[in-house]
């Protein structure tokens, strides 16, 4: 079954009840808007690393990147240079990926290099779709969309790296710019973002 129903009479995907770390994660922040620079910047870093693996092993370590990349806060990671990057390299509390260590000060310098322009949240949020699909299994649920494809080469066109449509996909479900909550699951709707027919509501 796609849905689960828990001892607290909530329904949610399978995979949401498959750890403690998930379960929380689903409950509490996947698919809940995120508008800040430093939010938005973590978590498009976040999706970076996941890339290859389980976001299980990001959520495992992501208290540890954070105390490795300053909390992401873009301009103190900009800074970092080759001693840092090396520190990182033997960092066993991270993802030790050269590349997607690099990845993450270029996309640090990236993110401070669009605020004349209005910032990191309002290039993504510019993406956000005038619609959400209606999944009612997980089967339903794509990888990729339009947005996420336009939303992609904006990013490279500024300088960011890591950032193909399959990961802007998943970092857009993650803060709300997508409501894949399946129908039927009790987080379904909780960005205040979309309504129930899957229309964009009137935005702040």
């Amino acid at each position: 079954m796609d849905l689960v129903t828990g001892e607290d009479g909530r329904a949610r995907p399978a995979w949401a009840t498959s750890s403690h770390a998930y379960l929380e994660y689903y409950d509490t922040e996947w698919g809940m808007p995120v508008r800040d620079e430093r939010g938005l910047f973590e978590r498009i870093s976040l999706e970076g690393f996941q890339a290859g693996l389980s976001w299980s092993t990001i959520l495992a370590k992501r208290e540890n990147f954070r105390d490795a990349f300053a909390n992401f806060d873009p301009d103190a990671v900009a800074g970092f240079g080759p001693a840092k990057i090396e520190e990182l390299m033997n960092n066993v509390g991270i993802i030790r990926n050269r590349r997607k260590i690099e990845a993450t000060i270029s996309n640090a310098q990236a993110t401070i290099d669009l605020r004349p322009d209005g910032g990191l949240p309002l290039l993504i949020w510019s993406h956000l779709p005038k619609t959400t699909p209606l999944p009612q299994t997980m089967d339903e649920i794509r990888a990729v969309s339009g947005e996420s494809v336009a939303l992609s080469k904006t990013l490279k066109k500024h300088g960011f790296t890591f950032v193909g449509p399959t990961t802007v996909y998943a970092l857009m479900q993650a803060i709300g710019m997508v409501d894949d909550h399946l129908i039927g699951s009790w987080r379904r709707g909780s960005s205040g973002i979309f309504g129930p027919d899957g229309r964009v509501l009137p935005q702040p």
